[in-house]
């Protein structure tokens, strides 16, 4: 149906239209977590923060999990050299992820304060870690892992846990942990009403202040601190290639090349740091559809910083620090043709129908949670 090098670049961008779906639908759900305890004060209005996103949260897990069977299936050198190599940190992850549904679930099980304040700060760090940690590892991909590959596609990771937490990387965390912030209290916007209501504008205020300069920040980091990788040398993309079939050399500034090779991608940044600043300002306005527009911003916010972040590094998905000719690129870490082509037919038939039961879902659940709500409902309410 399609040649193999489109459909190698289309399944690029597909995975990252997963990972963009997931930091759209579960980002506002981390970022609620994390300004669970200022955003809400009484018992009452925590209650109602959470069940703005209790009946949709676990919906969202489902991006992830997607995402990272897509790549298992489509991009194999990726997943056994990031997989293996980075299984502390995604055991950490993990473990602050299966911590949600208890959280959720247990908080509101007793009324006692010290009871429901250990939940909330269990929520705040499930929100926290895997913010920072996502963030964290988009750092990292800059860098490039520590990982080499034998001559018979053998990888081995010789980094640990702790030098996955270097100065830029860390920076990604914190860019990362402010987007979520944002696109969190935006969605709170619309969810709440009263005092939660103006605490989440000026949380929206803040964080998008902060995202925009952290972003314009990054970027002279990332053109001026960083060494990029360059493809010198690589065989017909239209071919089955070898990770190890090319030549990858560091040059400063490199990992701007493609923006300055097609100025039309600057679209994405900037979108990113308009969207950080739309959705920071928008809330002060008297304006029509304010807290619409303030989310609608936040999440272009977040598709500008992914896809800045994704271009930036196109062609790799998986740099190597250590052996740069074995970084692993859309074009060489790829499954077989009729592996792609099968997958597309699949996906081209499930993601109309998963995007529209979502659309219907929240449509079902629109509307504004209120602490009459919880009043009146004190059993199928979180």
């Amino acid at each position: 149906m399609f040649e193999y090098e489109n459909l190698k670049l289309i399944w690029w961008l597909l995975i990252v239209a997963l990972f963009v779906g997931f930091a759209l639908t579960d980002g506002f759900d981390l970022g609620v977590a994390i300004c669970l305890r200022w955003i809400a004060k009484t018992q009452d209005e925590r209650r109602v923060v959470l069940n703005t996103v209790g009946a949709t949260w676990e919906g969202s897990q489902v991006w992830l999990v997607t995402a990272g069977g897509a790549t298992f299936a489509a991009w194999p050198f990726v997943y056994a050299a990031g997989f293996s190599g980075l299984y502390t940190a995604l055991i950490l992850l993990l473990f602050f992820i299966m911590l949600r549904p208890p959280a959720f679930d247990y908080r509101s099980k007793h009324p006692h304060s010290t009871w429901t304040n250990r939940w909330d700060w269990i929520l705040f760090l499930t929100g926290l870690i895997p913010s920072l940690v996502f963030g964290v590892a988009v750092g990292n991909l800059f860098l490039g892992l520590p990982f080499r590959m034998d001559a018979d596609f053998h990888t081995f990771y010789t980094g640990t846990l702790w030098q996955l937490f270097t100065p830029f990387p860390l920076f990604c965390g914190v860019v990362s942990v402010a987007m979520m912030v944002l696109h969190g209290s935006s969605f709170l916007l619309n969810k709440t009403e009263g005092a939660i209501y103006e605490r989440s504008k000026n949380f929206a205020l803040i964080s998008g202040l902060a995202l925009a300069v952290l972003l314009v920040l990054g970027g002279f980091w990332v053109g001026n601190g960083l060494d990029g990788f360059v493809v010198r040398e690589m065989g017909n993309p239209a071919r089955v290639l070898s990770p190890l079939q090319k030549i990858v050399d560091l040059k400063a500034g490199s990992w701007l090349n493609n923006f300055a090779a097609h100025g039309a991608l600057w679209a994405l940044p900037s979108l990113a740091v308009i969207g950080a600043l739309g959705a920071a300002l928008l809330p002060a306005r008297k304006i029509k559809w304010s807290d619409k527009l303030s989310f609608l911003c936040s999440s272009l916010a977040v598709v500008g910083t992914l896809g800045t972040s994704a271009v930036a590094l196109f062609p790799f998905v998986l740099p190597s620090s250590i052996q740069p000719n074995a970084s692993l690129t859309l074009w060489d870490a790829t499954s077989s043709q009729k592996t792609l082509g099968i997958m597309l037919v699949v996906t081209l038939i499930f993601l109309p129908i998963i995007l529209l039961y979502t659309r219907w879902v929240y449509h079902v659940l629109r509307g504004r949670v209120t602490v009459r709500d919880i009043q009146n409902d004190s059993v199928h309410l979180y």
